[in-house]
């Protein structure tokens, strides 16, 4: 049976700094004895990532003696960083909203697209040489997408390719392998270090971008709750598209069918409840776990 873990060609590891596409480079490292010269590791940062993922991913590389390649965005390219250079106060996304001149949302994604594929593309087209494979046209791309995330799996199957890129072929190892968000929980007790982030049924809540607006409503107002500084950006981007007359409609919020950012952080510093919201399903992003 093919190992799915297996390198065949210029790949390009997709970490978005969780605990599944971690779990995906350990099971690559394992397979192929470390990390073949034709692979590259990359992290995306949006500076929206909680200062525990930031950990994590520098952790990753140096527990496992592995490089990997932060990438940020700027404006039509890319800027190479690391833990310490990182953005940390939305810089990368805060400039992407200033080109843009409004906000992304559940119908225009641009986030996704710009801070993090694109940002990788920009780079890996930039450095195939230095990396050791100069003349690479086409490339395998690694995402951390589970067996149990079936709808997920199917999309990307039935595509093949990225969406951004027709020279990106896409790769699943963890669902050809049939690994389970309990398998990677298993893998993670078992290690010396671990995300220093809560899980709520195998799911990393403050993940990714801390309130991302594709997060169900319930998720986003318990991560304000717990902490409401978290809302202060978000709120920030959305009063600054409006007060600037950059967009109305849609492009004015990053979710028109929910209170705004700054009506959540009221609410959770008043300590009320009176959003009601039904529990709901979050949308699919690349990002990932």
């Amino acid at each position: 049976m093919r190992d799915p873990f297996k390198i065949n060609g210029p790949t390009c590891l997709s970490f978005s700094g969780g605990r599944t596409s971690a779990y995906m480079l350990h099971r690559v490292l394992e397979s192929n004895g470390g990390l073949p010269s034709d692979a590259v590791v990359c992290f995306a940062n949006t500076g929206k990532e909680e200062e525990a993922t930031l950990r994590f991913v520098r952790d990753c590389g140096e527990h496992w003696n592995v490089k990997i390649y932060w990438v940020e965005y700027r404006q039509e390219a890319f800027a190479e960083v690391d833990f310490f250079s990182a953005s940390r106060m939305g810089e990368p996304f805060a400039a992407l909203i200033q080109k843009r001149k409004f906000l992304p949302n559940p119908v225009t994604r641009f986030c996704t697209s710009e801070l993090k594929i694109r940002s990788m593309h920009r780079f890996l087209r930039a450095n195939w040489e230095r990396l050791g494979m100069d003349g690479v046209t086409d490339w395998y791309q690694m995402i951390g997408i589970r067996a149990d995330e079936m709808r997920r799996v199917s999309k990307i199957r039935a595509r093949g390719r990225s969406t951004e890129s027709r020279n990106e072929i896409m790769l699943m190892p963890l669902a050809d392998a049939g690994v389970t968000v309990a398998d990677v929980g298993v893998f993670w007790a078992a290690q010396p270090f671990n995300l220093e982030l809560p899980t709520y049924l195998g799911r990393t809540l403050a993940g990714n971008c801390d309130l991302c607006f594709l997060k169900p409503a319930s998720q986003v107002l318990t991560l304000i709750a717990e902490k409401p500084s978290r809302a202060t950006w978000w709120a920030a981007m959305e009063s600054s598209v409006q007060s600037n007359g950059f967009a109305t409609g849609q492009g004015a919020r990053f979710r028109k069918d929910r209170a705004s950012y700054a009506e959540m952080q009221a609410n959770a510093i008043n300590q009320k409840d009176a959003f009601g919201f039904e529990d709901e399903e979050g949308i699919e992003c690349f990002c990932g776990d």
